[in-house]
């Protein structure tokens, strides 16, 4: 796209796109396939004009009726994504912004009811505005950033003023709402990463105390940002840590039992703990407080039993893990103690390891790039430990393809937490994790790349340092396994996960042509391992890895996906329900149909999702199970077989030329 003509007045932009538009739709009549890229060109100078956004605005309906969308998925508004739309338009070139910021300016025409679209409601149309907006405040409250502004073409300019002019619209008001709603949905999942949480909570707080914007009433938005900045009465108007200490010191017995419990009912409120927090607790520490450590973490009778249990290891985990820095690590470190986690002597042992291991001089460059140096890197580690073994399925695996890497770290927390920290003290101290595969060993440290041939990104402590081992383990493991006549996870996942993934292995399309066979034998074979009806009421004792076919809003298959099921049980409305742990970050996926993955209200425990167990089915790809504990696989109702393959069939397994990729 050229620059733009720094003299032009709106009124010849204006004539110049009229023009433009006319062209391309006459284009469009004898082409479907015409270039837009004159049109989008003459849009972007537009938008960099005084009342250009409204200009377009009252010319978006006949942008879309002469084609400018084309066949892509901006032409099916009902399917668009607010995380995408955030990716296209402050990261992505020049024509796909322009496109969505057209198509932005559509759904405010939707939403307000200048424009009625078959595709999406008014509702659905704000819904999705004021979270994209949310997911970009940012641009609201303050100036570019080096990296929006240096964008090209002056693209950081023409999405903050494409904000300005939503906003105008649209209200504040609704757009703390949308991002107030969102934190606290992510913060159901129980998530062990949370530095953007919190930073999507400091633009809550710029919004908060912005005497410009309105937000009377909003208790919980207020919830959030005083759990992290002023969870207590010793630092309400958030004084700074140095002050809050020294006000520590000043306060009577009363005052200090007053701020430990509120810190604990702020952090359980919440599930995130604030950096004034960390600061009390080695205050404690430092001032032989210990008595006030389980009130301030807010421990039940479990966790107050493995505290005093292994009161030594507890107080020496905070005295090394737990900074202003690391501050998330009192919650993890609280949660681990619930779930009593030390009651295992082995893990016990293995965190006294932890806190004396020395880290190889690459496993403590790489923790330095990813987190910095405020503190040594084996803090960083330490505290990651304790964020995992306290929520085992909080556990994401990023911006990177390794699904199974995370499952296994989520198993192991949960289940096997010794091993974990076996396979972790290899990794960061030896640059190496060994392990067997059908009687041959296997060492990570020579083996090719897998699936991630960098640093991983956007993850946790832990998985920084051991994805990459892993991810090369099972590559390798599947290379020794390419050439057999079945689905490779059929040997693999028992040998890399541990003893018990069940053996019984099914996978409903053939590996070399990817055609469905036996679907309803397949169906009916996972009801009789797994539905409580028709396997002999057997609950599922240890989780169990499946792959399910990813669907998109639209119903359209995206890809292959691993997840890991927890249970099958009774909702509290009587429904039968799978519970799964998804690593991949956000487990409230929509993947059509109206198949859309619950994560809260219908019985899930923090960090799972569920679905009905037929709209499940109708994802599941393959799944292992138990040969000498299958039910009656005749016994399942053909009615629900049939619903099962209907959707199935007209989703992920449709002809594939009908689905991308």
């Amino acid at each position: 796209m050229g620059q733009q003509n720094a003299d032009l007045s709106v009124e010849q932009a204006l004539k110049q796109f009229d023009a433009a538009m006319a062209d391309f739709g006459r284009a469009c009549s004898a082409n479907p396939k015409a270039s837009s890229f004159a049109l989008l060109e003459r849009s972007r100078v537009l938008m960099t004009l005084p009342g250009g956004f409204d200009a377009l605005y009252r010319r978006v309906r006949s942008l879309e009726s002469a084609g400018i969308f084309g066949t892509s998925d901006w032409a099916q508004p009902g399917i668009l994504q607010p995380a995408l739309a955030k990716y296209s338009l402050r990261e992505a070139g020049a024509v796909t912004t322009v496109v969505e910021a057209i198509s932005e300016l559509r759904m405010l025409a939707v939403c307000r009811g200048d424009y009625f679209h078959p595709g999406i409601s008014a509702e659905q149309a704000r819904n999705f505005l004021t979270q994209v907006m949310a997911l970009n405040l940012d641009l609201l409250s303050g100036p570019l950033t080096e990296a929006d502004r240096e964008r090209p073409q002056q693209l950081g300019f023409i999405v903050q003023e494409l904000y300005q002019y939503l906003v105008s619209h649209l209200g504040y008001e609704s757009l703390l709402d949308s991002l107030v709603a969102e934190v606290w949905r992510l913060l159901e999942q129980g998530p062990v990463q949370v530095g953007s949480i919190c930073e999507m909570i400091s633009q809550i707080a710029r919004c908060l105390y912005d005497p410009a914007i309105n937000t009377t009433g909003n208790t919980d938005a207020t919830r959030l940002v005083n759990a992290l900045f002023a969870p207590t009465p010793g630092n309400a108007e958030d004084p700074g840590l140095a002050i809050y200490e020294q006000r520590l010191m000043e306060m009577d017995e009363d005052a200090l039992a007053t701020e430990a419990q509120c810190f604990a009912s702020s952090m359980h409120d919440t599930g995130l703990a604030s950096a004034y927090h960390a600061v009390m607790l080695r205050f404690l520490r430092n001032h032989q407080r210990d008595d006030l450590i389980p009130q301030a973490l807010g421990l039940t009778m479990t966790g107050q039993d493995d505290l005093y249990c292994y009161t030594d290891l507890v107080h020496a985990l905070i005295d090394e893990a737990i900074y202003p820095e690391t501050c998330q690590a009192v919650f993890g470190l609280t949660m681990m103690l619930e779930r009593g986690s030390l009651f295992t002597p082995s893990v016990a042992q293995a965190l006294w390891r932890q806190i004396k291991l020395c880290l190889s001089a690459e496993t403590a460059e790489t923790l330095k790039e990813a987190f910095g140096e405020a503190r040594p890197p084996r803090v960083f580690l330490l505290a990651g430990v304790l964020n995992l073994l306290g929520q085992p399925l909080g556990v994401g695996q990023g911006n990177n393809p390794t699904c199974q890497s995370a499952i296994g770290l989520s198993v192991w927390a949960s289940s096997e937490a010794d091993y974990l920290l076996q396979v972790l003290a290899w990794a960061a101290r030896d640059n190496e994790v060994l392990c067997r595969f059908e009687g041959h060993s296997i060492s990570s440290r020579n083996l090719e790349p897998g699936l991630v041939t960098g640093v991983p990104v956007d993850v946790d402590p832990v998985s920084l340092i051991l994805i990459p081992h892993l991810d090369r383990i099972y590559a390798d493991m599947w290379r020794r396994c390419e050439d057999r006549d079945d689905d490779a996870h059929r040997w693999i996942n028992p040998e890399f996960y541990g003893w018990w993934v069940s053996h019984g292995f099914r996978v409903v399309a053939d590996i070399h042509t990817g055609e469905l066979r036996d679907y309803e034998g397949f169906i009916r074979c996972f009801y009789a391992s797994y539905h409580p009806y028709y396997n002999g009421n057997m609950t599922v004792i240890h989780a169990q890895p499946a792959g399910i076919a990813v669907t998109d809003s639209a119903g359209r298959f995206v890809g292959r996906h691993a997840i890991n099921i927890l249970r099958v049980g009774l909702s509290p409305e009587n429904e039968m329900r799978v519970y799964f742990f998804n690593p991949n970050n956000d487990s409230g996926q929509d993947w059509g149909q109206g198949i859309i993955c619950s994560i809260r209200g219908n019985g899930e425990h923090r960090g799972e999702a569920s679905l009905p167990i037929a709209e499940f089915a109708s994802r599941l790809y393959a799944f292992h199970y138990d040969t000498l504990e299958l039910g009656d696989v005749s016994a399942v109702p053909d009615a629900d077989v049939d619903r099962i393959m209907e959707l199935g069939n007209t989703s992920w397994a449709a002809p594939r030329e009908h689905s991308p990729g």
